[in-house]
């Protein structure tokens, strides 16, 4: 595959937290390539290092091994001003919290990425921000606060924000953790027609309907990349750990 196609590289990545003297290796060996215009789904029990592996993807971190390469330059030869450059020009995000700003209305909100861009024209900007409300399907909100929409309704002015700066690549980190069924459905449905549109979408997602959205599924275990058939085992055992749990508790 060239590598014009590629967004995302990684190979061997990996990624160690230190608390004192303790060690926590959360990610380990991870070999990854995202194409552009693909929708990928990453899937795994809490704790499994789903966000850790989506924040070096939007290069929010650094890894502590390995080789990350993001649209064709080498996270390592990147520094802290030169990921924050990429990261506004080139990566959105959506967050499982909303992150909008309770006092300013929902155009003031979505136009916040843009302020990283000086050079660019106020009437640039506002048609911009009107674009992307309109594609979410919130432009007759835009002089309103966050607190006067719904949860689904906040979620889809996150995805505007995270679109209004044309990135390479749209991250969303269980986007439907806060929602009920019926706007998580809503949210899910704009980020496949968004990627209709030829977006490349990574969503991390406890949900298995959503899973036949994407292009293909990542499965994640403490920190590995695995087969399904790896990853089902383990839920299996786990359902089944769960179930003689529940059984002890109702014996005398």
């Amino acid at each position: 595959m060239p590598p014009d196609d590629l967004i995302v590289q990684m190979r061997g990545v990996g990624k160690l937290f230190r608390t004192g003297a303790v060690a926590n290796q959360v990610l380990s060996g991870i070999d990854l390539d995202v194409r552009r215009g693909e929708f990928l789904c990453i899937a795994g029990p809490s704790g499994c290092g789903k966000t850790t592996l989506l924040s070096l993807m939007g290069l929010l971190d650094t890894p502590s091994c390995g080789e990350l390469v993001f649209d064709g330059r080498c996270g390592s030869d990147l520094g802290p001003r030169d990921r924050a450059r990429m990261r506004n020009a080139s990566v959105g995000f959506v967050f499982q919290a909303f992150n909008l700003i309770g006092d300013l209305t929902v155009a003031e909100n979505v136009a916040l990425p843009l302020s990283g861009r000086p050079g660019m024209p106020r009437r640039e900007q506002r048609a911009r921000v009107e674009h992307v409300l309109a594609s979410v399907g919130m432009a007759h909100r835009m002089a309103h606060y966050p607190s006067q929409l719904s949860g689904g309704q906040q979620q889809r002015v996150a995805v505007a924000r995270a679109l209004v700066g044309e990135p390479a690549i749209l991250l969303a980190d269980e986007p439907t953790g806060n929602l009920d069924v019926r706007h998580g459905d809503m949210v899910m449905s704009l980020l496949s027609h968004l990627h209709g549109e030829g977006h490349t979408v990574c969503v991390v997602s406890h949900d298995e309907r959503f899973r036949s959205l994407g292009d293909r599924t990542l499965y994640l275990l403490d920190g590995r990349i695995v087969d399904e058939s790896s990853f089902r085992d383990v839920q299996r055992e786990q359902a089944c750990g769960l179930d003689v749990a529940h059984l002890h508790e109702l014996l005398p």
